[in-house]
């Protein structure tokens, strides 16, 4: 039995099929478009829609293989399904502090939906290995390329 597949949200994985569908239904159509025109133009070696059309669908072509790649062996995983929500686990959203009371509130994610703007960080983040399984008043130690930081843990919510 193969083991299980890197986590994911049920909205991560949602954003990855409609990139995936987005991709097959709009973007390569309209570039197969254009390349067909191109091609009955004549001399391929110097029409640059040819030329440049053929190198957008292949950038498509292997943002397709990967995208369906990475959907066969992602693991969907509903954080609000937590059984134990007094300790970080897949898909919290947990509200830590450092030495000088700076506080930040971060989910941990799939390694595929991560955004650091967005406060969402990927489940194999320095931050999110540290954090599993802490509860609410554990302090737990990080280390950065910046240097070693020290969190503590002040709430933890499951959405």
């Amino acid at each position: 039995m193969k083991p299980p597949g890197p986590p994911i949200t049920p909205a991560g994985m949602a954003a990855l099929k409609a990139r995936y569908d987005h991709l097959l239904s709009t973007e390569r159509p309209a570039i197969v478009e254009i390349v067909s025109w191109a091609a009955g133009n004549g001399d391929r070696s110097e029409n640059g829609d040819y030329l440049y059309g053929r190198k957008k669908m292949r950038e498509i072509d292997r943002e397709l293989a990967h995208l369906a790649r990475r959907m066969k062996v992602l693991r969907v995983v509903d954080p609000g399904a937590a059984v134990d929500r007094s300790r970080v686990f897949f898909g919290a959203r947990v509200e830590i502090a450092d030495e000088d009371d700076n506080r930040q509130t971060v989910q941990l994610v799939g390694d595929d939906e991560q955004d650091a703007a967005q406060g969402r960080i990927g489940w194999n983040a320095p931050l999110a290995r540290a954090l599993r399984g802490a509860g609410i008043g554990d302090v737990r130690v990080v280390s950065l390329p910046s240097g070693t930081r020290e969190w503590e843990v002040m709430a933890i919510d499951y959405d």
